[in-house]
């Protein structure tokens, strides 16, 4: 455990060179990786002894199976002799079941037909007697009427009718009809006239009575006759007539016409009431015999059921006996098959039982290497893992402590399996192997996890994982520590998004799980809130390189989600062939979700079949549920098997299909990683994943189409390569494009193997280690000693010999303008593009930035070194709410004049509300926060100016951003603009605000034409034809643009253009054409020399800080602004006279005709200018580039030497050959004169002690660092990291004296300078000729000489001046020191050379940038002595970089004017 905890540290120290990444371990990390080796290896140990019981249980029951069946057989031979009984006993029941049956069914058969009579005569019954009731019915009402007629009749009525002497003959009639009716025996009387019924009605009462108890139903058939033809036919004979005459007739009349009527249907009737009574008879007698057969029947039927009962209680017994049987049967069958199914399982089981027995003797090594891992590398990236890993801890496990470990052990499954691994795929994570390590440490870790996820993939796995579950925050939302105090109590798993650098502190308790009352509750701020031990904290950052200070990264266990190359990959493979083939990504996303799918069943499955084996009791073969549920397992585990197969078959195929789009997505994601890479050049390029994402559809939707594939995927390279060119372009600053462009094609050459990366590497570092002095006089030194170091190389040896072979052919190539066009001579020519630009970096570096051009130009098309313009309309397109565009500012640019054009074009301008311009400042945040809200809900434009003012608001406004793009309108844009700050410790805006933004830089013109039309643009025709001395005015403002033009330009050439960097831009311009015009207006004549004042000292003057630079302004405004521009014909640079009178545009052609081309001339400098300015350019491309190159891409596995190993080297050879301190007590003791020159002496050898004391002290430390004696501290790192750059640590800069060397020349340097200290120390007298760059301070030293020589002639110091006299002579000439003064040298010009023939200044030869001065003659003399005639005011450096680095003025000769040299940068420097 301690090895791990000290290789990790070795690691991240490596880790931080090499990725600047910071990673440290505390005494926590190694107490978590205790705790987590103990949690885990009780869990691992638990898990495969249970997996152990289970399987032996498993193969126990096979076994137990296997011996049941003889068992099985002897029960079912018993089984089967009983269900032979039980057979033979229920076949006897049946014979007698069967006889008995027969006689029911006879007898059954006799009642039915019976019951059938029976019914019959019963329907025949009902039909008579419904009949006969019918016919009653008829006859009744006439026997109502026949009794209400006799009701009508009384005594009373009778006795009248009888008094009746003679009634009429229908009178007479009904009496006569009463008499037939009423005639005894049904004899009719003959006499039936009015007498004889007086005398038959005789008395009333009894005739009445006699007519009420009247047989009506037996009426004599004659008597009947007689009435119906004598009395009932006669018209007369109605109840109705008769009435009028005898209401007792009447009555009579009625009772007889209805007693005939009822007879008559009584007669109708009668026979129908026989048979009805004939009938109800018979029915009555069928009916008794229908019962009799019933209750025989039914002693039958109970017999059958007795029988029937006796049947099926044997069936029952049979059946039961059959059951029995065929449970035997199939419960044999069943262990059988069994048996035989899993006889394959036994076998694996077995092995897995040995695998498990051979695991428990590897748990402890396993374990301890899975703990580790958790612990410690989250935060490294996948190449650091493997070698922490399978180079650091398994050997040192195998080897050193000897504790057994698994072979090849994946330390993913200790943590995980598959089935797990597949469902995070399905929840989102990404499919690599780094993702998964992530994922398996983040559900194991004890301390937090920290995701590092500057792409956003980890958290939305997070998301997807814990769904509704998870609770989100983020640190200083509003609310957020009461959802931490909820998630606390309720066991919730809580989310911090987007944490910076440092976390609150009222949190640290939570980080620390600092518990109180026996761990019951944690303390946030003043509360105790209740810990719920389910409780889980995942934190995340966005930042793509946070650095987590040691006590964070202690609480924590940081885990890199950056995304890999190869992950990328595989995620814009998907990408590309989702669009490009819909269909197989279709496919395969189906096949990648079941084969997950199918991973997740078949673990469970199995776990399933175990479980089921091992937890049945006793006999589980009497439980068929059980074993057809196991067998039902297997058949699926099997089908499931055979579907993997089937599925993995179609991947292949599928993947041989979606393979030949490989190259694009590998193309992309190597892409994504270049443009990635910028932000180590400028902290302002940063780009997104997601803005990666959009582009790259992009680029796919706008390729051409080409039916053939493999074109196809050509096109679709280039056009993705072009996209993300064009996209990370217009967001990059001039200089840093070639370098982006380099490295783009660097990595795809190197991707295609188009390119030996050795070569690639010598390229960029061009580590010339040794000086040669160049036998040939068009080579300069540096460039001989870079080919001697160029031809130790395999590739180039002998080129060293075949230049100096052939002098004459090289020359001439070294010599041409252009060599990088140029066939290189000899063989040479047949070189590769690298291989010449190796060659041409050590011959020409001037040419270099040219050549990369080229270089580019011929491996990926034209189209990528053309000058792109910048598109805002389309860059307008591509933003949208979410997408804000910002703008990086230049100075001398107004970058926001053409938005304001597009505004205008596009309806919204200030005017119309729909533009809301906030210049930021102090107080205008609220401001700001308004109008983005505003802006959002009306679909207005905000443009926020200068956000890098307002440091601390920028985290808000990136929330602002992010909030008010959710929902709002969809014109609602957002324009931004910064600086960008001059070092990346400067740097404040926040990555997503640059991240999410399209950025736009956008930067003055280079070169004198494009700044010439540019500072005319600031002006038009109105503004020519404005002043009334118009022919003065214009050619005044010309020459000032061409001034302007110059001074903006000149900032290129480096110091030797400007000592320091101004900010020059069109506002002085501008204002210098207003006070030009006031001037003219206002004066009769051109006030010259008021004019250049204002010009040179205000307005210009006003940037200028430099004394040399206020110079040079005021010796251009000489030139420019004089009564010549009017009077005569001024020339403004050689081959470019002052135009004459024209017109706006007249001017604009008159440069497009006239200006010569672009050269250092237009600006008054010497040709040579422009070669330093481009070595300076490309040496800082190639150093840049160096930085950007993927640690790992480079030689160092080749060369077999890692960085720590080359510094070890560089620390060694310092500490050999660094002398001792000089013993400052001894060298004081030489002599008791402290002159100035002894003064300066000792104060130089102080200094030169203090430094070499840091440089050992330094080197020794670094150097215990490595051996883990000492802590790495972040300036030791520092300086590790310069060593390896060849770089002079600033530690030692910062005490040492102003240099551009690199460490090998400055370390010889430093040596130089001991030595010259040595010399003069040696006796203290002043050396012959003095080497005045070997001091630190070489101002005291030239005082040194005016105080000498003060103290000898008593003059006045402050009266005095040094001259100098340059000597025709070198160092070696002179033996001892001048009387008076000193002979100094070491000197260079730069700018121009020293004539020694003519003993002034001259122009410098072409390529030779510096020339070495004579040794020159300096003393003192009186101020009034001094000659200035013919003299030129030359400032002297210690280095090239002028500036701060001024030493001295030498007043030197010239034939020329002062003016000239001036213009050309004329300086001594004592550091080439």
């Amino acid at each position: 455990m301690a090895h791990v905890h000290t290789s990790v540290n070795e690691m991240s120290t490596r880790y931080y060179q090499n990725e600047r990444r910071h990673n440290y371990t505390t005494p926590k990390s190694f107490l978590e990786q205790i705790s987590l080796f103990k949690n885990l290896l009780k869990k691992k140990q638990k898990e495969v002894s249970q997996k152990k019981e289970h399987l032996v249980n498993g193969i126990q029951k096979l076994e137990t199976t296997a011996s049941q069946v003889g068992d099985l057989k002897a029960r079912l031979a018993s089984q089967e002799a009983e269900l032979q009984l039980r057979n033979r006993d229920a076949e006897a029941l049946i014979a007698k079941i069967g006889l008995q049956t027969e006689k029911v069914s006879r007898e059954k058969a006799i009642a039915d037909a019976e019951e059938r009579k029976v019914t019959a005569i019963q329907t025949e019954v009902s039909q008579k007697q419904r009949e006969c009731e019918v016919d009653v019915l008829k006859a009744e009402p006439a026997l109502v009427a026949a009794t209400a007629a006799l009701n009508t009749l009384n005594r009373g009525n009778l006795t009248e009718l009888k008094v009746f002497p003679n009634p009429p003959n229908a009178v007479t009639n009904v009496t006569a009809a009463v008499m037939v009716l009423l005639a005894p025996r049904g004899r009719v009387p003959k006499d039936r006239s009015w007498k004889a019924a007086k005398v038959f009605m005789g008395k009333v009462d009894d005739f009445l009575q006699a007519l009420i108890n009247y047989d009506k139903e037996h009426i004599p058939e004659n008597c009947l006759k007689v009435v119906n033809e004598q009395y009932l036919k006669d018209p007369e004979f109605n109840p109705n007539l008769i009435r009028t005459k005898s209401f007792a007739a009447a009555g009579l009349c009625a009772w007889v016409t209805n007693i005939v009527k009822f007879y008559e249907v009584y007669c109708d009737v009668e026979p129908k009431r026989q048979a009805l009574a004939q009938a109800n008879f018979e029915l009555a007698a069928a009916t008794e015999k229908l019962e009799a057969i019933r209750k025989k029947l039914e002693d039958l039927d109970r017999n059958l059921s007795r029988l029937t009962a006796s049947f099926e209680k044997a069936i029952a017994k049979k059946v039961q006996c059959q059951e029995e049987v065929n449970q035997t049967n199939k419960t044999i069958e069943l262990a059988n098959r069994l048996v035989k199914e899993l006889e394959s399982e036994k076998i694996r089981w077995g092995q897995s039982i040995k695998s498990f027995e051979a695991q428990e003797k590897t748990l402890c090594g396993d374990v301890l290497l899975t703990a580790a891992f958790v612990s410690y590398v989250g935060s490294f990236t996948k190449q650091y893992r493997q070698e922490l890993v399978d180079c650091k801890w398994v050997p040192f496990l195998q080897h050193k402590v000897s504790i057994p470990i698994t072979e090849g052990l994946d330390l993913i499954a200790m943590l995980t399996d598959d089935a797990t691994i597949a469902t995070w795929n399905n929840e989102g994570l990404p499919s690599d192997r780094m993702s998964t390590e992530n994922a398996a440490i983040l559900t194991h870790c004890e301390r937090w996890p920290l995701m590092i996820d500057p792409q956003q993939q980890g958290i939305k796995w997070i998301k997807n994982k814990y769904g509704t579950d998870l609770k989100v925050t983020h640190l200083g939302q509003k609310g957020f520590l009461n959802a931490i105090e909820t998630a606390l109590a309720f066991g919730d798993v809580i989310l911090v998004e987007n944490v910076e650098e440092t976390i609150d502190p009222v949190l640290d308790p939570l980080l620390g799980r600092n518990t109180i009352k026996k761990g019951k509750y944690i303390r946030i701020g003043d509360k105790e809130c209740e810990f719920n031990r389910n409780f889980r904290l995942i934190l995340h950052t966005k930042l793509a390189n946070p650095h987590y200070q040691p006590e964070l990264q202690a609480q924590t266990t940081l885990l890199n989600f950056t995304v890999t190359e190869d992950g990328l990959e595989a995620q814009l493979l998907a990408e590309v062939v989702s669009i490009e083939r819909p269909d197989l990504e279709k496919l395969k996303l189906v096949l990648t979700k079941h084969q997950n799918d199918f991973k997740i069943e078949l673990k469970y499955l199995e776990d399933d079949l175990l479980l089921r084996l091992s937890a049945a009791e006793g006999s589980f073969l009497d439980d068929t549920e059980l074993v057809e549920k196991l067998e039902r397992t297997k058949a699926t585990a099997a089908e499931i098997e055979r579907k993997v197969i089937e599925a993995k078959e179609n991947e292949k195929k599928i993947n041989e299909a979606r393979e030949c789009y490989r190259p694009v997505a590998a193309r992309a994601s190597l892409l994504y990683f270049v443009i990635n890479d910028l932000r180590k050049i400028n902290p302002i390029y940063q780009f997104s994943l997601k803005a990666f994402n959009m582009l790259f559809h992009r680029a796919i939707e706008q390729a051409d189409k080409v039916e053939d594939v493999q074109g196809r995927v050509s096109v679709l390279m280039e056009s993705i390569t072009y996209a993300v060119f064009l996209y990370t372009s217009q967001a990059l600053f001039e200089k840093d494009k070639l370098t982006f462009l380099s490295q783009m094609a660097f990595q795809i050459l190197l991707r295609k193997r188009e390119i030996d990366p050795f070569e690639l590497d010598f390229l960029l570092r061009f580590k010339v280690e040794h000086t040669y002095s160049s036998p040939l006089d068009f080579l300069t030194t540096q460039s001989w000693s870079a080919l001697k170091a160029v031809a130790l190389m395999e590739e180039f040896r002998g080129i060293d010999r075949d230049v100096e072979g052939s002098a004459k052919q090289w020359r001439k190539w070294a010599e041409s303008e252009c060599p990088e066009k140029e066939k290189l001579p000899q063989e040479w020519k047949k070189k590769s593009l690298i291989q010449k630009l190796i060659i041409l970096r050590a011959v020409r570096p001037d040419r270099m930035t040219y050549a990369l051009r080229n270089f580019v130009e011929e491996k990926l098309g034209t189209k990528y070194v053309g000058r792109t313009r910048l598109d805002l309309v389309k860059a307008f397109e591509e933003s949208s709410p979410a997408t804000p565009i910002f703008f990086v500012l230049s100075p001398g640019v107004d970058a926001l004049k053409d938005l304001e054009i597009l505004g205008k074009r596009l309806g919204f301008t200030i005017d119309s509300g729909k533009f809301h311009n906030v210049s930021l400042g102090q107080g205008q945040e609220t401001v700001a926060e308004k109008a983005l809200e505003k802006a959002s809900k009306g679909g207005h434009w905000v443009l926020l100016q200068n956000v890098h003012l307002v440091a601390k608001w920028l985290g808000t406004l990136e929330k602002l951003l992010e909030q008010f793009s959710q929902g709002s309108h969809r014109d609602y844009r957002v324009f931004m603009s910064a600086k960008s700050a001059p070092t990346p410790s400067e740097h404040i805006i926040p990555q997503g605000l640059l991240e999410n933004s399209i950025k736009i830089t956008n930067e003055p013109p280079t070169g004198m034409l494009a700044n010439l039309h540019a500072a005319l643009y600031n002006f038009d025709q109105d503004t020519l034809e404005a002043c009334s001395k118009e022919q003065e005015f214009k050619s005044i403002l010309f020459s000032l643009c061409y001034f302007h033009a110059c001074v903006a330009g000149r900032l290129r050439f480096g110091p030797q253009g400007w000592s320091r960097s101004y900010p020059f831009n069109p506002g002085d311009l501008t204002v210098c054409a207003g006070v030009l015009y006031n001037y003219l207006e206002a004066n009769p004549n051109v006030p010259w020399e008021d004019l250049r004042y204002l010009f040179g000292e205000i307005m210009y003057g006003g940037h200028i800080t430099d004394d040399w630079d206020r110079r040079l302004c005021r010796v251009y405004l000489d030139k420019f602004i004089n009564p010549s521009l009017v009077e005569d014909e001024l020339t403004l640079a050689p081959g470019f006279a002052a135009p004459p009178n024209l017109d706006y545009s007249g001017y604009h052609q008159y440069i497009e005709e006239r200006l010569p081309p672009e050269s250092p001339a237009l600006y008054g400098l010497h040709p040579n200018a422009e070669i330093e300015f481009l070595t300076v350019m490309s040496n800082t491309l190639f150093r840049t580039l160096l930085e950007m190159q993927p640690r790992n891409a480079l030689v160092s596995e080749e060369l077999g030497q890692s960085t720590e190993e080359k510094v070890k080297n560089v620390l060694d050879d310092i500490l050999e050959k660094l002398p001792e301190e000089f013993n400052m007590a001894e060298i004081m003791q030489k002599t008791s004169n402290r002159s100035p020159y002894v003064l300066v002496c000792f104060q130089e050898c102080e200094r030169m002690n203090i430094l070499l004391r840091e440089i050992r002290v330094s080197l020794q430390q670094l150097d215990l660092g490595w051996k883990g004696e000492l802590t790495l501290s972040p300036d030791m790192e520092a300086q590790q990291s310069q060593l390896s750059y060849d770089t002079v640590p600033d530690a030692w800069s910062k005490l040492a004296y102003p240099s551009t060397y690199g460490l090998a020349h400055w370390f010889n340097d430093l040596l130089l300078r001991c030595r010259e200290l040595e010399t003069w120390t040696h006796d203290l007298a002043l050396p012959a000729v003095v080497w005045l760059p070997g001091f630190f301070n070489p101002q005291s030293f030239l005082t040194a000489i005016m105080q000498t020589m003060a103290r000898k002639n008593e003059w006045p110091l402050d009266k005095m001046c040094l001259t100098v006299d340059v000597t025709k002579k070198t160092k070696e000439d002179y033996g001892h020191p001048p009387r008076e003064g000193a002979y100094l040298h070491g000197l260079l010009m730069e700018g121009a050379r020293w004539d020694t023939q003519s003993g002034t200044i001259a122009d410098a030869c072409l390529k030779e940038l510096t020339s070495v001065m004579p040794v020159i003659f300096a003393k003192a003399i009186p101020t009034d002595r001094q000659e200035t005639k013919h003299t030129y005011e030359c400032p002297v450096y210690k280095t090239k970089m002028r500036g701060p680095t001024y030493v001295w003025t030498f007043r030197l000769k010239s034939k020329d004017k002062a003016a000239k040299w001036v213009l050309a940068g004329v300086a001594l420097l004592l550091e080439a």
